[in-house]
């Protein structure tokens, strides 16, 4: 058995989701099909991007990972097949991969050519669920497509170093269930240019002196327990290596959340600022 994974912005309303789940099923019966997100907002490609690239290392090496975000095949949104890291990708040459291929380069990228074998009828997901099943198999990406060298980067809302090395300006990339805000700014980034040096993190006219190695990491002594410090605002490293600016204890219906307190949205600047 082979796992596939479904990463989309279909919501959960209507029947899509289930009708791509049966696709694979009628092409594939022995799959084992796993929902990583149908929630994404519609053709939020760094969203995607994000989502895939937090989720992917949790499953096993072979596992394939079918992403339906701003999947329509045109001239210029080609339909590709990548190999990375010992997994499989379908989705569109849109910037979805690019957050994993700054990391390690691909295995091996093609561009799917086997849309005239459809009919008419056909949609973009009949094509991917037909490249998954064939992977899932154990076929090979050549059977499927031709080698391509290169795809697609997202140019935009990528980190930016200022030339001295003073400052690293990132973007919030996602807002989670919890309200919470990630950015673009990776541990890694965050290390290699600071190089121990102090810093502060400013957004919005606010500042963060510190960042948290969890949500709970507050002093607590005979004066204050966890508790004192609900509603604080806070930064962290989350577990895939994001920063990400966050409220202890958010809940949009108490404390409130790093969303609706700090009023940061999608896009927005976050500066690490070092000195």
């Amino acid at each position: 058995m082979s796992i596939i994974t479904l990463t989309t912005d279909f919501g959960l309303k209507d029947h899509f989701v289930g009708a791509l789940k049966g696709k694979i099923l009628s092409e594939y019966r022995e799959a084992i099909i796993v929902d990583i997100s149908h929630d994404i907002d519609l053709f939020n490609i760094p969203e995607a991007s994000y989502i895939i690239g937090a989720a992917y290392a949790n499953f096993p090496k072979g596992t394939v990972h079918l992403i339906g975000v701003d999947a329509e095949h045109t001239k210029e949104n080609r339909h590709i097949a990548m190999q990375w890291n010992d997994h499989y990708f379908i989705c569109s040459d849109n910037g979805i991969l690019s957050i994993l291929t700054q990391k390690i380069v691909p295995q091996k990228i093609v561009e799917i050519t086997i849309h005239d074998r459809f009919g008419e009828e056909a949609t973009e997901m009949d094509v991917f669920v037909k490249v998954a099943a064939h992977i899932a198999r154990g076929g090979l990406l050549n059977v499927v497509g031709r080698d391509i060298s290169e795809i697609r980067k997202i140019n935009q809302l990528q980190p930016v170093v200022s030339n001295d090395n003073s400052t690293i300006k990132g973007y919030i990339v996602y807002i989670d269930h919890f309200g919470n805000c990630v950015t673009n700014i990776t541990k890694r980034l965050f290390k290699d240019v600071g190089r121990g040096r102090d810093y502060e993190i400013t957004f919005n006219n606010k500042v963060i002196k510190g960042i948290k190695d969890g949500y709970s990491d507050f002093t607590v002594n005979e004066r204050f327990s966890l508790k004192d410090y609900e509603g604080e605002k806070l930064a962290l490293f989350n577990e895939a290596g994001f920063l990400e600016i966050a409220i202890y204890r958010s809940n949009p219906s108490t404390v409130g959340t790093a969303r609706s307190l700090l009023g940061l949205k999608y896009r927005d600047v976050v500066n690490i600022v070092f000195r």
